[in-house]
């Protein structure tokens, strides 16, 4: 790695971050082809998006939290839902930080121009997304699924840690640099703060 890579690459808590592009084999493979696609039209991929390996039974966001000193508004918690009206189903995977959740039954169905949203079954959000379930991540989604982004990861210094699509690992990069990805919309009021 670079030094000027390595001043770059974002850090949290306790663990060993590394460049993502240089570790595919810490990611899914859709979120490694997706992270290569990125970096050919966004060159702060390459320095800013870093991966680091967990223990996978630290996936869950409470306790990785707690076991490696992090701060929960940046975990960038990923929740898969799906909108009807009518035949056409819509899909999206919104992104909200631990310390809300996502509005699913106002905000999002109203996004997905749905009668009625629910969240996607664990199976069919595993298949269809390639990736492992506790470590669904905003990055290599299908196309198809909207990726919507609660804008508080768009504000100045916020991070966004999120799945690897797998649960052994985690991505750490810049929430402005999420919120800039081609596939995003960046939605304010996606997340309500918890009770």
């Amino acid at each position: 790695m670079s030094d000027a890579t390595a001043q770059r690459l974002p850090t949290l808590g306790d663990l060993d971050w590394m460049p993502a592009l240089g570790h595919p084999e810490l990611v899914a493979t859709p979120v490694a082809a997706a992270l290569r696609a990125w970096s050919a039209v966004d060159d702060r991929v390459a320095a800013e998006v870093a991966v680091a390996a967990i223990d996978p039974d630290h996936a869950d966001t409470a306790t990785l939290n707690e076991v490696h000193g992090l701060p929960p508004e940046a975990s960038a918690n990923c929740v898969v839902v799906a909108g009807r009206r009518g035949d056409v189903e819509r899909v999206a995977a919104c992104v909200v930080t631990a310390t809300t959740h996502a509005d699913v039954n106002t905000r999002v169905r109203k996004l997905l121009d749905a009668r009625k949203a629910s969240f996607l079954a664990t199976e069919r959000a595993t298949a269809e997304s390639g990736m492992e379930y506790g470590g669904i991540t905003p990055v290599g989604l299908p196309e198809s699924w909207q990726v919507l982004v609660d804008e508080r990861f768009a504000a100045p210094g916020a991070l966004a840690l999120m799945g690897s699509g797998l649960r052994r690992s985690k991505l750490l990069m810049p929430g402005d640099l999420l919120c800039a990805a081609p596939w995003v919309e960046v939605v304010p009021g996606l997340g309500v703060v918890r009770g």
